[in-house]
């Protein structure tokens, strides 16, 4: 590969990284907020690299390298008309991510991924307070991992007779079922596992759409074993924006307003 390929790599890597993790949200698509001055700290890094490497080889005006006119002399020597340390002519596609995080930063992952993974409620360990009671009088806004954690393991009950609210994506299903999904990550999207809950009682809105979904439990299967599945009686569904962190799934449980 050639020299310039690699150092504008470098720059425009080192840049794009600056730009999502420093002056916008963007890496909130991506990783964990914890991992924002890893981010800011490898965008740096690689713009100085670049800068080093740039100064060393003359670039941009591409000054000889000692060396070049004895491998030219060589080659001439050998009878050879072309250079074989010149690189495809298509690695200039390489710049393509680099500029992708740059200038059109991809979305966070949505329905395509939620569709097509299966969705596990988190079971209680011996060491988890199970589950506390909920507030008697209100809308109770609820995580949908706590929900559905509820839903499939609290054999107490104590969804039931409790109005509750929940904000995801949507996510279509089968024969026109759809969910109010989220996806949780540990570290990064790559690891994302699938949080989501069964609407009843309300048209879909489309795909990816961010909304607050009100309604009852919905009891399904068995609960305390794994025939049981999160679900809801839907009594309002409404459009909300989506939040700066889409993997966000925490929320502290308070009476609704």
């Amino acid at each position: 590969m050639k020299r310039n390929i690699q150092v504008l790599l470098l720059l425009f890597t080192g840049v794009g990284l600056l730009h999502i993790s420093l002056l916008t949200d963007l890496y909130l698509r991506y990783v964990r907020p914890g991992l924002r001055p890893a981010l800011i700290a490898s965008g740096v890094l690689l713009i100085v690299l670049g800068a080093v490497s740039a100064a060393r080889d003359g670039f941009p005006f591409n000054r000889p390298r000692p060396d070049d006119d004895h491998d030219h002399g060589r080659r001439g020597h050998q009878g050879h008309g072309h250079d074989h340390s010149q690189g495809p002519r298509i690695a200039w596609l390489l710049y393509v991510p680099a500029l992708t995080i740059l200038f059109l930063a991809p979305p966070a992952l949505g329905s395509y991924t939620a569709a097509r993974d299966e969705a596990k409620a988190k079971a209680p360990t011996a060491g988890d307070s199970l589950f506390p009671a909920l507030p008697r009088n209100g809308i109770v806004e609820l995580s949908l991992n706590d929900f559905s954690s509820r839903a499939v393991w609290d054999t107490g009950g104590t969804l039931s007779g409790h109005t509750v609210r929940l904000t995801g994506f949507v996510t279509p299903g089968r024969h026109g079922t759809w969910y109010v999904s989220r996806l949780a990550i540990s570290c990064c999207a790559a690891d994302a596992t699938v949080r989501k809950v069964r609407v009843h009682g309300a048209s879909a809105p489309p795909a990816d759409a961010w909304v607050t979904v009100t309604g009852t439990w919905h009891p399904t299967g068995k609960v305390g074993t794994d025939d049981a599945s999160p679900a809801l009686d839907a009594t309002t569904v409404k459009r909300v924006p989506a939040p700066k962190d889409p993997y966000n799934d925490a929320v502290v449980t308070r009476p609704g307003r």
